[in-house]
């Protein structure tokens, strides 16, 4: 028999069970539990689904500018011209033409940066973020109104440790939020949350699971408010992506799913969705020279028979 055996068979089979071998204690391989990674901040559990389905859409022209005086200072205009919806019993959407402009500051450090933002209608936009230590950092958001009531302020502590992450929120009306968040496993990470709005004299609590690899992020939240939240993205290459979200509230028994795209270009990135009320929208960044983008907004709803369409200009 052995002369009915092709020469270097034997070889073959012994680097084939070797091959497997190693594949076998990958696969089988513990992980390091003493040394787990960081995860993502609590609030952004659904980054990725989120950068490829909700966009900034717009209608309407849109023109920014931003004109750095240093390497930390720089100052920025923009110009938005276009309808603003005003809420109506009718199924149709009732717009009228809106026209403003819009004045910034920022400065941005290594620790710190402040943005502020000014616009004809009488607001007033603040962000601050400012590392306190090398663990711990503080974010501040503000916008001031002339509408009582309407201003208000909002201040997050963050932590990072080595495997988890927590936050503390405290805001006007009483508001008081904390979550925290931790790693399991390489891949996966458990958080919770829990939340007091004293003005309205309500409170919630939440839990939320993430699981992330090279190929895939998947995301679910759960809320006692009555909020459901599911997202998936899967990376299909350097270049594409596609997304999924779900969102459920089983209180009011609204649901609403959608399904879109991530397409990044050498010169051009353009997103797109579709969701299961019937509306379609693409949004789509193209570089045209060196601190020259155009931008183009578009969405259909041919249900409540609204059609936006917005194109605009970043120069800086």
């Amino acid at each position: 028999m052995a002369g009915f055996v092709p020469p270097g068979s034997t070889l073959l089979g012994n680097e084939a069970t070797s091959e497997a071998a190693k594949k076998i204690n990958e696969v089988h391989k513990k992980a390091d539990y003493l040394n787990l990674p960081c995860p993502i901040p609590y609030e952004e559990l659904h980054r990725e689904a989120l950068m490829s389905l909700k966009p900034e859409y717009f209608e309407g022209m849109r023109f920014d500018f931003t004109k750095g005086l240093n390497q930390k200072f720089s100052l920025s205009h923009s110009v938005m011209m276009g309808p603003m919806e005003i809420p109506s019993q009718s199924s149709e959407a009732i717009k009228i033409p809106t026209a403003h402009y819009e004045f910034g500051a920022n400065f941005i450090d290594q620790k710190t940066m402040l943005i502020g933002r000014v616009l004809t209608d009488g607001r007033v936009n603040a962000r601050v973020k400012c590392d306190l230590t090398d663990d711990l950092a503080l974010k501040a958001n503000a916008q001031l109104t002339n509408e009582p009531h309407m201003s208000h302020v909002m201040l997050n502590f963050d932590y990072k440790g080595k495997d988890y992450r927590s936050q503390l929120q405290l805001g006007n009306g009483a508001l008081f939020g904390a979550s925290y968040i931790q790693s399991v496993t390489p891949h996966m990470s458990l958080g919770a949350e829990v939340f007091w709005a004293g003005q309205h004299r309500k409170s919630g609590v939440g839990y939320a699971g993430r699981y992330e690899t090279d190929k895939m992020v998947a995301a679910g939240q759960v809320a006692s408010t009555g909020l459901m939240a599911l997202s998936y993205v899967q990376k299909v290459s350097e270049k594409v992506s596609l997304a999924t979200d779900f969102m459920y509230n089983y209180l009011s028994k609204d649901v609403t799913a959608s399904v879109g795209y991530d397409y990044a270009l050498r010169q051009a990135r353009l997103r797109g969705k579709i969701d299961s009320n019937g509306c379609t929208s693409a949004f789509l960044e193209e570089r045209l020279n060196m601190g020259l983008n155009f931008v183009l907004s578009a969405e259909l709803d041919h249900k409540k028979k609204d059609y936006k369409f917005g194109f605009g200009l970043t120069v800086g």
